[in-house]
Formats: C-alpha cells, structure tokens, sequence
C-alpha cells in the first residue's frame, strides 16, 4: 500500500470519507472504516483501522493473520484472537492507496461491522482506488 505525505485535513471542509478512482468518487458516509486484504504470497490476512482526524486519515490498529513476505507484525504486536494486532508508527495521511490484482481477492471495507468487496463499491478495473476525505459540497 503505498500513502501520500502528510497534509493538514481541515475536517471543517470534509464530510466523512470517499473512495476516489477512474473518475468516480464514492461517498461512504462514515468517518472510521477497515481495510482488509489477503497477501498476494502468503495468503494471509491483513487488516487495518482508519479513521479521519483533524490532521487526516490516521491509522489506528493493524493485524495480521501470520507473517512472512514482507507481513511481519509490528515490534510492539501482541497475538489476540488469531491476530497479531499493533499500532503503527505512521503519521496522519491524506490519501490511502489501494492497488488490485487479480492474483488474490479484491480488498473489503468493513465499516460498523458490516464487511463487503471494494468491487461493490468500485468497478474491479478501476485501479488505483484512493482513499480520502470527501469535500463538503
């Protein structure tokens, strides 16, 4: 996953969090959601916690299933419920990137409890898909 430079968010212009790519912008009418995926080698599950904060998108929790590939848990990980679970050290972003292959199922978005493929959301030849906080009309 790759992520943009910090850049002040101004939650005073935003409304919540969209999904940006080829020409289409997706409202997702939340402020918080997880982004899962299963690693391409490994066949692992990995998760992550966002959330919009004054100073962007900031990620609170990630989790992995197992590690190997490139998928080693943070140094401060602890195994609860199957899942190595940290914090990462990553400072607030504008943007968060997702990339699709075909090689593995496409990423899920789960907010509230309620989990669904991005291609729900987002055509799966849509590629990059970017997410953002969404400008107030």
């Amino acid at each position: 996953m790759a992520h943009a430079p910090r850049r002040t968010a101004g939650l005073g212009r935003v409304s919540g969090l969209c999904l940006a790519a080829a020409g289409l912008v997706v409202h997702l009418g939340t402020a918080a959601l997880t982004l899962g995926w299963t690693h391409s080698v490994e066949k692992t599950v990995w998760e992550e916690d966002w959330r919009l904060t004054e100073q962007g998108l900031a990620i609170a929790e990630a989790r992995v299933k197992g590690s190997g590939a490139g998928m080693d848990p943070g140094p401060d990980a602890r195994l609860i419920d199957g899942f190595w679970r940290w914090t990462p050290s990553l400072p607030p972003q504008d943007t968060v990137v997702m990339r699709r292959s075909q090689a593995v199922a496409d990423w899920y978005l789960c907010v509230e409890g309620l989990c669904r493929p991005l291609e729900r959301l987002v055509p799966q030849a849509a590629d990059p898909v970017t997410l953002r906080a969404c400008d107030r009309p």
